[in-house]
């Protein structure tokens, strides 16, 4: 059955049994593929336009999330602004690594916590390229926790000593650790399709919005608390946080991060200008990769793309 043909057959079953409602489903990815292909992506700076030792990406970050608790961290001096180049993580990814980056990527070290890396990235593009979404995804929380990015960057920094770093983590991105499971969780092995997590089910209106901003919010404390962990213990004059995309809530009748999108909410991002001194105060776990590494798709479907 083709692509047009099983849409056709699902969007008469949802409206039959679902009114408008179904409806509303139904023509919901005709509207977002018509946005993404009549509208431009509107500009976005590359992360080598810039400089930087350590680049700390939170994953699916808005603007003014970051905002509302940045003056609960004294490593954060002030929030500016920064045009990202996609809005979904494969073409941030995509756009960013590019041939015309290849001297800078040479002296990257790039530890990843999303499992996009595995369609989008090549290992011989990086000084190294350490995968931990592989080997310390936790199945019980559906994602991949702060701190193995944390310990694998002190380690990579101390015994490497790349040209730059950069260090992705996974939240805030869904799902929201301590919000205890109150949201559907995305699966591994369905990582690279919109699957119903906490947006969706924001969509059709199973969840309360103010909620979901608190647990987005405490998701994003989450991580925050261990990157002044990661600041104490590992040199760099120039530390910058970033994220690669944010999430849509309503605006333009969008929720989550669909593709190319130009809006503000999806692509204007925070960037951080900071340091760090290595004060060793901290000695990183060691993981074992052949005892705990799952599968790739596991790991896309809890994060809710499939």
């Amino acid at each position: 059955m083709g692509k047009v043909t099983r849409w056709a057959a699902e969007s008469i079953n949802a409206i039959r049994t679902r009114g408008f409602r179904g409806l509303a489903d139904a023509a919901r990815p005709v509207y977002r593929k018509a946005l993404h292909q009549t509208l431009p992506l509107s500009g976005g700076e590359p992360i080598y336009a810039r400089d930087w030792d350590l680049l700390i990406v939170l994953d699916a970050c808005r603007l003014d999330l970051f905002q509302e608790v940045a003056g609960e961290y004294d490593y954060i001096p002030s929030v500016d602004e920064f045009r990202s180049l996609d809005s979904m993580t494969k073409h941030w990814m995509l756009r960013n690594f590019t041939p015309a980056h290849a001297d800078e990527m040479s002296e990257t070290a790039y530890v990843c916590g999303n499992p996009f890396s595995e369609e989008v990235l090549k290992a011989s593009d990086f000084a190294l390229l350490d995968e931990v979404w592989r080997y310390a995804w936790s199945a019980d929380l559906g994602t991949l926790p702060p701190r193995p990015i944390t310990d694998r960057t002190i380690n990579v920094a101390r015994e490497h000593n790349p040209g730059r770093i950069i260090a992705h983590y996974m939240q805030p991105h869904c799902p929201f650790i301590s919000a205890n499971n109150d949201y559907n969780q995305k699966k591994v092995e369905k990582w690279g399709a919109q699957g119903t997590d906490v947006w969706h089910q924001l969509e059709a209106g199973e969840v309360d919005q103010e909620q979901v901003w608190r647990d987005y919010r405490q998701n994003l404390r989450y991580v925050l608390d261990d990157l002044e962990l990661l600041l104490e213990n590992i040199d760099a004059n120039q530390v910058v946080i970033t994220s690669d995309h944010g999430n849509a809530l309503g605006e333009w009748g969008l929720y989550g991060h669909p593709i190319h999108m130009p809006f503000k909410c999806l692509r204007n991002v925070p960037w951080v200008e900071t340091t760090a001194k290595n004060a060793g105060t901290h000695v990183p776990e060691t993981y074992r990769k052949s005892e705990v590494e799952v599968d790739t798709q596991e790991r896309l479907e809890s994060l809710g793309y499939l």
